[in-house]
């Protein structure tokens, strides 16, 4: 049984031999996840975790590494399918028919970027950066801010539709 954090464990254990996984993938161990809001246990979230993920996260201030974590669950909870990776050395990616979306640690806050071409909605207004891009938006959180869960959730949600569509390029190209 290993320990995720007081109180919520977890049973980790090796990838089924022969399973029909990549091998980057199939040197992930799944694990069990459970989020936590104000005590209360909502949803259970099962992924393969690339332990150059986990040793990014660790390398974080603890708050940065809690809200990092917040996200990495989130993100998986929007599909099972979505396989996390690093690009570029050092930096988390989350992947499913091309990227969905990437998290990086500045020194004052955590960002999200979602690989969306700005087509995806944001009525919630959680974005705070990139609104002009065209590849990538940003959402920041800082220590202390509360992440907006369902709508990120649902922006995940679209991109992952965009992506199993053709990719917002080509969804874009189709647009009048």
């Amino acid at each position: 049984m290993t320990t995720l954090r007081p109180g919520v464990s977890a049973d980790a254990g090796p990838p089924p031999r022969g399973s029909a996984r990549s091998s980057a993938a199939a040197t992930r161990r799944p694990w069990i996840f459970l989020f936590e809001r104000r005590g209360d246990y909502r949803e259970r979230v099962t992924y393969g975790r690339d332990p150059r993920v986990d040793a990014y996260l660790e390398s974080l201030p603890p708050w940065q590494r809690e809200v990092g974590q917040r996200l990495r669950d989130l993100v998986h909870s929007v599909d099972d399918d979505v396989v996390e990776t690093i690009k570029f050395t050092n930096r988390p990616y989350f992947v499913l028919q091309g990227n969905v979306c990437a998290l990086l640690a500045a020194k004052d806050h955590v960002n999200l970027f979602l690989y969306d071409g700005a087509i995806v909605p944001d009525p919630e207004g959680i974005i705070t950066g990139g609104h002009d891009n065209t590849t990538a938006r940003t959402v920041a959180v800082r220590q202390g801010e509360e992440i907006n869960e369902r709508a990120l959730a649902a922006m995940i949600g679209q991109i992952i539709a965009n992506n199993r569509a053709g990719g917002w390029r080509k969804l874009k190209r189709k647009a009048p």
